[in-house]
């Protein structure tokens, strides 16, 4: 049997990095999708095909609103039918079979998008793409939530927010490469390289288990037993483990005598796990982030920026500068309520100081330059402190029996307003409607200061907590500020060395514990 010290380190859960590993591609492809898309609708290539010629912007082409509209928020409109679905979904098929569709979904959607000139079906190829992204996004992050140990959860999820960011680079970069070209081929190319992952994540998905969580949960006990010991270090005791999520399960059996849509709302508990879930989720749109990333091309173009695809790829790198600086230093030391709410005040005065110059200065040097230097700010601030930390939240708080259901929720909830947000947002930024521009973020600033308010009030904090320690304290009603403090006194803690977390509990911590929350009352 391995010491201690050797379980406790990374070089020890090689197989779960190796698992997560593979499945972190989905949010990849996510964001290659989403770094190749935004950037079409400002390339000639493209335009000479679905916009139309206009020499009162800076490029000399233009989109119609609509279309602008259509092209970004089908994908998303797809994604949320897609994770709205998925509770249904996965009580049949597991997270890898899903995965697997969502693989050919893609390649699909793309033979339509690469094939097509007519409008209607590339709308049609938008919209199958975004299944498939929806499938890819609540899907992968299931699995690594069900199978990464409680110490490791929060770096796995900062690496899936990297992939997201470091897919959206990798897209960005693609398009400006071909951006100058004046035929098809600008955006033909650009598609091409959509092929790429999920062929590889197909043929990934077979050297890899099941969701244990999920293997468990469909009564097949041995066989997440066996996905545990494939995942875990030799000589972990994967047998308690695979009893302990069992129990876990059985005892919120007993809370909700079924498993469905319904109950995520008809249970009291389940029913606070689901508000907060979703709107922990929904956060990430309530930042505005989707107004950046889906149009920052389109956005800096329109700005007169100069080379505004080398601009794109400079937020891009920013913003992955965040995420690694994120995974080394604030994972290990910040708490997530904290990281959360300082994120979301800082793209809040970010989002209104870039409003306020352009409505005072207009399209001059001075304003691309602060207009580049603060979304660059943005960027990081959103990707370091809002994105990793909103996804987990959302993923954490679900309780085990309902998770395919409430996560799938809130990412369709999530996916929803990230529509909203790319359906509304040409309206305000494209010169044949409203011309706002970067005067958008007016909208945005006090939208991100009600997240903060939220965030303080409703968000209880789980850093370094097992799943089943975050169910015990759930059932126990503690309000949100008392999760932090919290001794669990049913299950086994599982926090990193340094935590700022008691690993054990006396007789007196658990009667005073259960006196707290004798009085506690959380009513949503």
């Amino acid at each position: 049997m391995d010491p201690p010290a050797t379980k406790e380190s990374w070089k020890a859960h090689w197989k779960c990095f190796v698992a997560c590993g593979v499945v972190v591609l989905s949010p990849f492809q996510y964001g290659v999708d989403f770094g190749l898309i935004g950037g079409l609708q400002a390339m000639v290539g493209f335009l000479k095909v679905f916009g139309y010629e206009n020499p009162n912007v800076p490029s000399g082409w233009n989109i119609d609103t609509t279309r602008q509209q259509l092209i970004s928020s089908l994908m998303t409109l797809g994604a949320f039918i897609s994770s709205g679905t998925a509770g249904v979904v996965a009580s049949k098929f597991g997270r890898k079979h899903c995965l697997w569709a969502a693989c050919l979904l893609c390649c699909v959607s793309n033979i339509i998008m690469m094939a097509t000139e007519s409008i209607g079906a590339l709308y049609a190829g938008r919209f199958l793409i975004g299944v498939a992204n929806g499938y890819f996004m609540t899907f992968s992050q299931l699995y690594i939530q069900e199978s990464s140990p409680a110490r490791y959860r929060g770096w796995f999820l900062t690496m899936f927010q990297f992939f997201t960011s470091f897919g959206t680079l990798v897209g960005t970069i693609i398009d400006w490469a071909t951006a100058k070209r004046p035929d098809k081929s600008a955006y033909l190319i650009p598609l091409g390289m959509i092929y790429i992952v999920p062929v590889f994540l197909t043929v990934a998905l077979f050297f890899i288990p099941e969701s244990p969580r999920w293997l468990i949960l469909q009564n097949k006990h041995e066989e997440g037993t066996a996905a545990l010991r494939w995942i875990r270090p030799i000589g972990s005791d994967v047998v308690a483990e695979a009893d302990e999520i069992r129990a876990a399960i059985d005892r919120e059996r007993e809370l909700g005598s079924s498993i469905g849509i319904r109950d995520m709302f008809t249970n009291p508990i389940d029913r606070r796990r689901t508000i907060l879930a979703v709107c922990a989720v929904t956060l990430q749109a309530a930042s505005g982030s989707m107004f950046v990333i889906a149009y920052k091309a389109y956005f800096l173009t329109m700005a007169a920026v100069p080379d505004p695809f080398a601009m794109s790829n400079v937020l891009s790198v920013m913003g992955i500068v965040a995420i690694l600086f994120n995974s080394a230093i604030v994972v290990r030391f910040g708490r997530r309520r904290v990281i959360l709410m300082t994120g979301l005040a800082v793209c809040g005065c970010l989002q209104l100081i870039i409003a306020v110059v352009y409505d005072k200065l207009g399209r001059t040097k001075l304003t691309g330059d602060v207009l580049v230097a603060l979304t660059c700010l943005y960027m990081m601030s959103y990707n370091g402190m809002i994105s990793s930390y909103a996804w987990l939240a959302g993923g954490e708080i679900p309780s085990q029996r309902l998770r395919s259901y409430t996560f799938g929720l809130a990412a369709a909830v999530g996916f929803l307003f990230a529509w909203l947000t790319t359906f509304t947002a040409p309206y305000f930024i494209n010169p044949a409607s409203m011309n706002w521009g970067p005067k958008y973020g007016y909208i945005w600033a006090p939208s991100c200061a009600i997240a903060v308010l939220w965030v303080l009030i409703f968000l209880p904090e789980t850093k370094g907590r097992t799943l089943e320690e975050i169910d015990e304290m759930f059932e126990k009603r503690l309000p949100a500020r008392g999760f932090r403090k919290y001794v669990c006194v049913g299950h086994t803690a599982d926090a990193p060395k340094g935590e700022e977390r008691p690993a054990s509990s006396s007789k007196s911590e658990s009667e005073k514990n259960a006196s707290e929350v004798h009085h506690a009352e959380l009513k949503i």
